[in-house]
């Protein structure tokens, strides 16, 4: 019996929780709707990260998108900009989920040997601004 003398009821199963691996493709696509619906370009080719420099130009400020879940979101840019860079260079994505800090460090490692940290890189052009270009990122990985 419960506290207040009910039967107890077994607890709902709870869903598996998702990998990094898994939750990268599904952060990448969300952002590309939030994106794409709020008035920028998202469509993971390389001038789309010109899109993504002007969203922090425009959205890091107080009463900005950025204002509320900053971490979910630069997840989700993250994301998409390691998606881009697979889908342009090719490469794969490298997660460790036994990682308190996992999702800010995951990387991809281009077909070329080249590692990216796509999180971290979105947080420094959050702290320093355009002289983290995102654009500028993914171009010098030709």
């Amino acid at each position: 019996m419960g506290i207040f003398g009910k039967k107890k009821q077994p607890l709902a199963p709870q869903p598996p929780q998702r990998t990094l691996a898994e939750d990268i493709p599904i952060a990448a696509d969300w952002v590309v709707k939030a994106l794409n619906s709020s008035g920028y370009r998202a469509d993971y080719t390389l001038e789309s990260m010109k899109e993504l420099d002007r969203f922090f130009d425009e959205q890091d400020r107080p009463g900005g998108i950025l204002e509320g879940r900053r971490g979910q979101i630069l997840f989700g840019i993250g994301s998409y900009v390691g998606q881009t860079a697979i889908r342009l260079y090719g490469g794969r994505w490298h997660t460790d989920d036994s990682d308190p800090q996992g999702e800010v460090n995951i990387l991809v490692e281009l077909e070329n040997g080249t590692r990216l940290w796509p999180v971290v890189r979105c947080m420094k052009r959050c702290r320093l601004g355009p002289e983290e270009s995102l654009y500028a990122y993914l171009l010098a990985m030709r």
